[in-house]
């Protein structure tokens, strides 16, 4: 058994699941009662890929020549956060009036992507194991809607995912640019998929995908399907004591992830 299988036991136990890691053969029994739809959104670093800090990078140097202030994170993480509170609270703890910060947001967004674009150079984005197959997997799968639910902004997330060649089969996307409070954006994204699709996708159809405990956590209010992933700063633990649906180490296991999408 596989440490995903492992994690996928667990946080079954933990949510009542009762998975076991090996989820298919429920997903295929509902493909024949033509019972399943799924909007399955994915948080994107450290969940898709590993940007080796070009992000923070950009950021530090937008920072410091759009507010003229830098200084140490002390513990402060990006992880689960989208790219404007990052802006607003490092600016602020760092010594910029919030008023200051907060009127100079979109010309230090902005800067912040040229500085992007400079910082990925070849081979800087990453892409983790068992992503590829997981979601090409998914794109073909007429019971789903790929889409992405990020703390990015929409420029940002483009940088980052053009080089993985996954970009075009996120049908749906919620970002950064569309609030800076993350709980916000599981309803945006929901919003386009019902539009996109016709059909209104409620509770359990809708997957979030994300390795933080904010992943976990965002689609509360609307009753989501929450499949965390220790692929990030989180140990599987610690994500499982935030109760998700379902909890992997990774997705190299992608069959048994998306098991869990379907089950």
């Amino acid at each position: 058994m596989s440490t995903g299988e492992r994690a996928g036991e667990r946080a079954g136990e933990h949510s009542g699941a009762g998975y076991s890691g090996t989820g298919a053969g429920a997903g295929a029994g509902a493909e024949r009662s033509g019972a399943v739809h799924r909007l399955v959104l994915f948080d994107v670093d450290c969940t898709l890929i590993e940007s080796h800090g070009a992000g923070g990078r950009a950021m530090f140097r937008a920072m410091d020549e759009v507010y003229g202030v830098r200084g140490e994170l002390d513990g402060y993480s990006f992880h689960g956060r989208t790219d404007p509170a990052i802006i607003v609270d490092l600016a602020t703890r760092w010594g910029a009036p919030e008023t200051l910060v907060r009127a100079g947001l979109a010309r230090c967004l902005a800067r912040y992507i040229e500085c992007l674009r400079d910082e990925m150079t070849d081979g800087e984005i990453e892409v983790l194991p068992g992503v590829h197959e997981l979601v090409t997997a998914l794109a073909c799968d007429r019971r789903v809607v790929l889409g992405v639910l990020t703390g990015n902004v929409a420029d940002g997330l483009a940088i980052k995912l053009a080089p993985t060649g996954l970009l075009s089969l996120f049908k749906v996307q919620a970002s950064g640019s569309d609030s800076a409070l993350r709980p916000e954006l599981p309803a945006v994204a929901v919003a386009r998929a019902d539009l996109l699709t016709g059909r209104r996708y409620t509770g359990k159809e809708v997957v979030v995908i994300g390795d933080t405990p904010a992943d976990i956590s965002c689609g509360a209010a609307l009753g989501v399907r929450a499949i965390a992933v220790a692929t990030g700063r989180h140990t599987i633990d610690e994500l499982a004591a935030c109760e998700p649906d379902y909890a992997f180490a990774d997705l190299s296991d992608w069959r048994a992830v998306m098991g869990a999408i379907l089950a």
